[in-house]
C-alpha cells in the first residue's frame, strides 16, 4: 500500500455501468494495475468486434487488460496472482469468481452491485426493481464470497424510483451514486473503519437476466404494470406487441381507468391515440412507439403514417 493511504487495485468490469466506476478509480488517489473485462464481441449490423466500455478506458489510460473466457484455469489465476493486489473491484464483470481467485487479493474482492441488497441480486437489479413497482433502490458495496450477490455488505447508498423512470433513467442516477459510494468504502476499507453487516437471507430475491421472449406484453394484465415493464425494459429489450401482424415496440405509456369494460388487447381508442384495454378494467395510452425497420415516434405520428389501417375494435397481440 502506498504512503497516501491508497490501495493496489485490479479492476474488473464490461458494460457503461463499469466503466465509470473505473474512471472514478482512475482519477482517485488509488492505483488501478491492471483491468478485466469481457472478450470483445461481434455488434452492429455488420458484427464487427467491439471492445467494451471498460477496455476502452482501460486502453486510454494505458492500462494493462486482460480478457480471459474464464477465471478457472491455474494459468489465470497465476497471472491474476502476479499482480500482487490489496483488492480487487468488481463491478458488472459477467464471470464468476471462484474461490481461488477471491483469495488472491490481500483484501479480497468488493462488488459493486445496482440494488439494496439482499433484494435483487442476480443480472437485472435495475430492470426489475421497477417492473416490481419498488419505491426505492441503491448501491450495494459488498464484500464477494462464492454464492451470487450473498457476501457481506460494506456500505450502502439509496436513491428513490420515481413513478415515470425507465431502465436507463435509473441506470444514469445509479451511475451518479456508486462511484462515489465504491471510494467512499475504499478510504473505510484502507483505514480499516468498515464493518462488513451479513446480508438476511430470508430476504433476498433474485433479479433474473432478461429475455428478448419475456417481452412480450400480455394485455390480460393491469396497465399499471405493464407500464412498470415498458419502463424496466426500456431500453432493452423494449416490450412489444403485435399491431397487424408487425411488431410494434413500445417505449412509454400512460395508465388509465377504463369506461367501459373491453377484452384486453382491444384498441378502444385511435383518434390520435392509441389506447389498449388491460386487465382489471385498466387501459393504456400507448405515447412513443416504433414499426420494424422505422424510427421511435409519438403515436399521433404513427396513425398520420398509417391512416384508415389501425381501427377502435382492433385487437393487439395477434
Amino acid at each position: 500500500m502506498s504512503s497516501s493511504n491508497g490501495l493496489k487495485i485490479v479492476f474488473a468490469g464490461t458494460p457503461e455501468f463499469a466503466a465509470h466506476h473505473l474512471q472514478a478509480l482512475l482519477n482517485s488517489h488509488h492505483q488501478v494495475t491492471a483491468v478485466y473485462t469481457q472478450p470483445d464481441r461481434p455488434a452492429g449490423r455488420g458484427k464487427k468486434l467491439q471492445a467494451s466500455p471498460v477496455k476502452e478506458i482501460a486502453l486510454n489510460a494505458g492500462l494493462e487488460v486482460q480478457q480471459p473466457l474464464t477465471l478457472k484455469d491455474p494459468e489465470a489465476q497465476a497471472t491474476l496472482a502476479a499482480y500482487n493486489a490489496d483488492l480487487m473491484v468488481v463491478v458488472a464483470y459477467g464471470l464468476l469468481l471462484p474461490a481461488a481467485v477471491l483469495a488472491i487479493p490481500r483484501l479480497g474482492c468488493v462488488n459493486v452491485h445496482a440494488s439494496l441488497l439482499p433484494r435483487w441480486r442476480g443480472a437485472a437489479p435495475i430492470q426489475r426493481s421497477i417492473e416490481a413497482g419498488d419505491a426505492e433502490t441503491g448501491i450495494t458495496i459488498m464484500q464477494m464470497e462464492i454464492g451470487l450477490d450473498t457476501g457481506p455488505m460494506l456500505l450502502t447508498r439509496t436513491c428513490p424510483i420515481l413513478p415515470q423512470d425507465t431502465a436507463q433513467d435509473l441506470h444514469n442516477r445509479l451511475v451518479e451514486l456508486g462511484p462515489p459510494a465504491l471510494l467512499d468504502a475504499l478510504d473505510q476499507l484502507a483505514a480499516g473503519s468498515l464493518v462488513a453487516q451479513p446480508q438476511d437471507d430470508s430476504s433476498a430475491t433474485y433479479a433474473h437476466k432478461l429475455t428478448k421472449e419475456e417481452a412480450l406484453l400480455d394485455w390480460r394484465k393491469p396497465a399499471e404494470q405493464l407500464n412498470r415493464q415498458i419502463r424496466a425494459f426500456n431500453p432493452y429489450p423494449v416490450a412489444f406487441t403485435l399491431l397487424n401482424g408487425e411488431n410494434l415496440r413500445i417505449y412509454a405509456a400512460e395508465s388509465r381507468q377504463l369506461a367501459k369494460s373491453a377484452e384486453p388487447g382491444t384498441l378502444v381508442s385511435v383518434d390520435g391515440e392509441l389506447v389498449v384495454a388491460c386487465g382489471n378494467n385498466t387501459a393504456l395510452a400507448l405515447q412513443i412507439v416504433q414499426l420494424p425497420g422505422k424510427k421511435a415516434m409519438a403515436v399521433k405520428d404513427l396513425l398520420n403514417g398509417l391512416a384508415g389501417k389501425v381501427r377502435a375494435g382492433s385487437v393487439l397481440g395477434i
